[in-house]
């Protein structure tokens, strides 16, 4: 994100609370083509309209999200199926597109995905009415993370806050810490956790996005939103001096056996939202280093959240305090009535105010009012955002290349996972990563 662009972020954020992730893909059959819509007493009716949608939400975030969906319905009479993609989206969606069945809608997790497939003309355009939409409801700087070419594709339909280090409440009043606002009291912290008979961390190393999401706030807030910008579009390399000190930051809690839940083997085979169970259902670890979504999880392990699950702002380890955002954005891959209207639905104040009422919700929408979402934790999280200033930066791997951010197995996501196993080899990781980038940037 270019100098300057986190004026609008900070303008287009509400407050609340986002949920993302998810583990095995499960499908649906793909529909055919829907009927047209038409017009009835000035509201559009999609009775006899079937729609299939594909995300990567599943167990609880599939529900609320399906919460929606039944809004829509109940409001235009259409039938939508969902399709969970799994973690992987590109593995899921590329073959579909290939095979010419691909979902009505579906939702990306990063913003390179838009890219993508509007360079293999996967994508359709988006009608005036769903743009006129956008534009009533968002910023210029959401706008542009859906569009390609200067064409609007999609619509972010979500946000989450990254910079985040979630906690058991008890297992830090038992140690006899409180929650460290810089690296050095974070190490420290974690020794006197570790000693007193809890691992400080549930690392979800099995799921290659958090770690690069980890990387993320180390780096921001060690090399500066400057530095930041360029190893996100790949003009410094990976090699260079400010990502070895990133790595060695990281090093110095994934690299103590004790530190880390289960050891490396254990992390390593740890998916999300497992680590946060570890924490909150478990009691195996203190912390999970994640973004707000992990509320859903917590609670779903028994926690309350704002008593036994808590969280702080991810600790400075330079001279910025970082705050990491993500986000989900809509898009068509057929040129239907029924994809456009949903997408017109989920751009709209009326479509986030049914969202804002559920659990793990945050709206880049800045019409949909505070008032709507369920806790004061979630307003909170948005005054994090507010008060970051112009440090504020979109996931840095969410807009890299997908080859390269954002595939299960590959790129950052394995090499940060080797490096899991081995942290004392940051040199190693580095070139692994440059080399991944030039084949990724080609």
């Amino acid at each position: 994100m270019r100098k300057g662009r986190a004026t609008a972020i900070l303008a287009g954020l509400a407050l609340a609370v986002t949920a993302c992730g998810g583990n095995a893909p499960t499908t649906s059959q793909p529909t055919e083509s829907a009927p047209a819509a038409s017009e009835s007493g000035g509201a559009k009716t999609l009775e006899g309209v079937t729609l299939e949608v594909a995300a990567k939400w599943t167990g609880e975030e599939q529900k609320n999200f399906e919460q929606v969906l039944k809004a829509f319905s109940d409001k235009t009479g259409a039938k939508v199926t969902y399709a969970s993609t799994g973690e992987d989206t590109g593995a899921y969606l590329g073959p579909r597109i290939q095979g010419g069945s691909p979902p009505d809608v579906a939702i990306l997790p990063q913003p390179g995905l838009v890219q993508q497939y509007a360079e293999q003309k996967a994508l359709k355009p988006l009608t005036e009415d769903v743009t006129k939409e956008i534009d009533a409801n968002y910023t210029e700087y959401w706008k542009e993370l859906g569009s390609a070419d200067g064409q609007v594709y999609g619509v972010l339909i979500k946000a989450a806050h990254k910079s985040l280090v979630w906690y058991q409440s008890k297992a830090f009043e038992d140690a006899g810490v409180q929650p460290p606002t810089t690296w050095d009291e974070l190490v420290t912290a974690s020794q006197t956790i570790a000693d007193s008979g809890t691992a400080p961390f549930s690392f979800c190393g099995a799921s290659g996005w958090t770690l690069t999401d980890l990387f993320e706030n180390v780096y921001l807030s060690s090399a500066g939103p400057e530095k930041y910008d360029q190893l996100s579009k790949h003009e410094i390399p990976w090699t260079d001096p400010s990502v070895a000190t990133a790595l060695e930051k990281i090093a110095q809690i994934a690299g103590k056996k004790e530190f880390v839940a289960g050891g490396t083997s254990g992390a390593l085979q740890t998916d999300f939202p497992t680590c946060v169970t570890k924490v909150y259902g478990e009691k195996e670890a203190a912390m999970v280093i994640e973004a707000d979504f992990v509320a859903v999880t917590a609670e779903e392990s028994g926690a309350k959240v704002g008593e036994e699950a808590k969280y702080f702002p991810f600790p400075k380890v330079g001279d910025t305090a970082p705050v990491v955002l993500g986000g989900d954005v809509a898009v068509a891959m057929k040129d239907s009535p029924g994809a456009m209207a949903l997408l017109q639905f989920l751009a709209s104040k009326e479509g986030g105010e049914v969202w804002a009422k559920l659990p793990g919700y945050l709206s880049p929408n800045r019409n949909v009012s505070p008032d709507n979402y369920p806790n004061e934790m979630t307003k909170q999280l948005g005054q994090t955002i507010v008060t970051a200033g112009e440090s504020v930066r979109y996931d840095m791997s969410d807009l890299a290349p997908s080859a390269f951010g954002g595939t299960d197995g590959k790129g950052e996501w394995k090499v940060l996972q080797d490096f899991l196993r081995d942290p004392s080899d940051v040199k190693g990781a580095q070139e692994a990563l440059e080399a991944e980038a030039k084949k990724a940037w080609k």
